[in-house]
């Protein structure tokens, strides 16, 4: 057991308190707002139920079992004392990260790991050279307690020793660490997220299809085959002579980047900003504490399912 401060408890600090602490790892977790620590509490339970309900966490896993393995913390210094793992998993602005980081420098226990959950930024520069050698990205998927991949990206003078000790922290935890060779904004899942996110976007900004018929075509074309084949595996299956020729014939040209879309700036100026607004792209007509449980059982059905089938690609293939 380790003991793990997380830092920032929004949309992820509390649920990889709450993943860490399923983990077997004693858990502190603080925020700099005192509304967000204490809503912490209410979410980590909400998920831990869901969790209980569907097979996904043991029984004994009661709120107040929760309470005595992830302890709430109003100050930075009581929350990371004694800590060997530094989770931060605060928001994605560089000078609120610097702030942080030099925080730490001054209060952070001198053989404590730090891992950044950032999703796009290179954190590297903004970390002090006092904690660079044990540093790294760790950056998870939401929801973390169902999602199991884990980008994992030393710093560029982390000890390789401690990149080993928390994938294979992971790992134990029945995370799926992927250890990347170098840091890219959006590490791997995100930047193929991005490229169908542009696809996606230019389809319906074109009027070639709805949402909903774009969303039916990725769930009933592409979601069907992606989670056992993948992407490469798949190719091996078609046949890579075909592969050659669709890249040799150029058919297909990727829609330029995008900084704007109308569509989104319109739902967005209407007050339909997604699921927590009541609207996005789609109506939702129940609230959204609801939406979230149905989809995290709807997950964990999916996760179940597949952990029976098996895979055909990827690093679990040969496991």
């Amino acid at each position: 057991m380790a003991r793990v401060a997380v830092i920032g408890a929004g949309t992820m600090g509390h649920a990889l308190a709450l993943v860490f602490a399923l983990g077997g790892h004693q858990v502190r977790l603080t925020d700099s707002s005192e509304k967000t620590l204490a809503r912490a509490q209410g979410l980590m339970e909400k998920a831990l139920a869901t969790l209980v309900a569907n097979g996904e966490a043991p029984a004994e896993w009661t709120s107040a079992h929760l309470a005595q393995m992830v302890t709430r913390h109003a100050d930075l210094a009581e929350t990371v004392d004694g800590a060997e793992v530094i989770v931060e998993a605060i928001i994605e602005v560089p000078e609120a990260k610097r702030t942080l980081y030099a925080q730490l420098a001054e209060c952070a226990p001198k053989d404590a790991v730090i891992a950044s959950n950032t999703s796009q930024l290179d954190v590297f520069p903004l970390i002090p050279e006092a904690l660079q050698a044990r540093s790294m990205i760790a950056h998870w998927y939401t929801p973390p307690y169902l999602v199991d991949l884990v980008d994992v990206i030393p710093g560029p003078s982390c000890e390789p020793a401690l990149v080993d000790k928390v994938h294979t922290m992971l790992a134990e935890m029945g995370k799926q660490p992927l250890r990347l060779r170098k840091f890219v904004p959006g590490y791997v899942a995100n930047r193929i997220q991005g490229a169908i996110g542009a696809e996606v976007q230019y389809l319906l900004e074109e009027g070639v299809a709805s949402a909903e018929e774009i969303d039916a075509a990725i769930i009933h074309g592409l979601a069907l085959r992606l989670p056992i084949l993948a992407v490469f595996a798949k190719a091996d299956f078609t046949g890579l002579s075909l592969s050659q020729s669709i890249l040799a014939n150029g058919s297909y040209t990727p829609p330029p980047p995008r900084r704007q879309s109308a569509v989104l700036d319109k739902l967005v100026a209407e007050g339909r900003t997604g699921v927590l607004s009541g609207a996005g792209y789609y109506d939702w007509d129940t609230d959204a504490e609801k939406l979230f449980e149905t989809r995290d059982k709807k997950l964990i059905e999916l996760k179940q399912a597949l952990r029976k089938i098996g895979t055909m690609a990827g690093l679990e293939r040969d496991q």
